[in-house]
């Protein structure tokens, strides 16, 4: 649907009725209008003569300048006629997808109804509303200042990108049972992948950081000492290193120090395992013995350039 295209036409023999009345009444008060006007010329001309008081002419005067209120009134009616008319006939204001409809020729309808006639939604663009923590938010004003914030769509499951667009803005409040704030993403949405009221997984790009070591958030474990992982050592033995996270992005956590690009990692069953235990490195899902650790990389290896 295009702007400006015609979506519902309400009868409008009422308004075009009430419009051929005040037609009428307008060219009745025309005519008497120039009546009065006239008179009122004569009137005028007879007072050097004397022949006429004047108050008689003060009269008339009044007489057509009620007479020209009137023809002006009758004019807003029917420009107010003409009005209602053009209301009678509902066109798109933007372009847009047009739902079911709701109501059905030969309906009644009011003005006070409460349930619409139509809905008309806009696809292109398309805006996606979504929160982050009130922590995150002095981060991301700062990178807006700078440039435009890259916004991807993703579907439900968090695997399949939908679309890319660009932050628009963050609202003015936080809201406080939950600590976070809404932010506004605006997609060209030329393929229509993106729908009104669709759920949808946002990632906000703040930075790009390359040469980074990266490795399963699964392999991070948190302990006395701080945090670490258990590395798995030429002799199938595992120790655990200290390492220094520097951003965790879903599933994918960026080392700064710790290990090094080609080691391998424990991703699955890291609460059976101490300094010196022996394991089988295996890629891929865990093993179906859970006394059995594995060594594995879940699709991410260490020392993967994030880009």
């Amino acid at each position: 649907m295009k702007q400006g295209d015609l979506l519902i036409v309400i009868d409008p023999r009422p308004y075009q009725v009430q419009l051929e009345q005040m037609q009428a009444q307008l060219f009745k008060d025309q005519a008497s209008l120039r009546d009065a006007k006239l008179n009122l010329d004569r009137y005028t001309s007879l007072i050097p003569s004397g022949s006429i008081a004047q108050q008689q002419v003060d009269t008339q005067k009044s007489t057509v300048d009620q007479l020209d209120g009137q023809v002006k009134t009758d004019q807003a009616q029917i420009d107010n006629a003409k009005l209602q008319i053009v209301y009678c006939h509902i066109t798109a204001p933007f372009d847009g997808r047009v739902g079911l409809r709701q109501v059905d020729p030969g309906n009644i309808i009011h003005a006070s109804d409460t349930n619409p006639m139509l809905i008309l939604t806009q696809l292109q663009p398309i805006a996606v509303i979504f929160t982050l923590p009130e922590d995150q938010l002095p981060t991301v004003a700062q990178h807006m200042k700078g440039t435009t914030l890259e916004v991807d769509a993703y579907n439900r499951d968090d695997k399949t990108k939908l679309a890319t667009g660009k932050l628009l803005t963050i609202d003015n409040q936080i809201d406080q049972t939950t600590g976070t704030a809404k932010l506004k993403a605006v997609f060209d949405n030329k393929d229509n992948k993106l729908w009104p009221n669709q759920f949808v997984n946002t990632s906000l790009l703040l930075e790009t950081r390359k040469n980074s070591t990266v490795l399963p958030t699964a392999a991070i474990l948190r302990g006395p000492q701080g945090t670490f992982v258990y590395a798995v050592k030429p002799d199938k033995t595992v120790e655990d290193r200290q390492v220094t996270i520097a951003l965790t992005q879903g599933d994918t956590t960026a080392i700064s120090s710790g290990v090094n690009p080609g080691d391998t990692v424990v991703t699955d069953g890291q609460d059976k395992l101490q300094r010196g235990s022996t394991i089988t490195p295996r890629a891929g899902a865990p093993s179906s013995n859970p006394n059995s650790p594995t060594g594995a990389n879940k699709g991410a290896a260490p020392g993967t350039p994030v880009s």
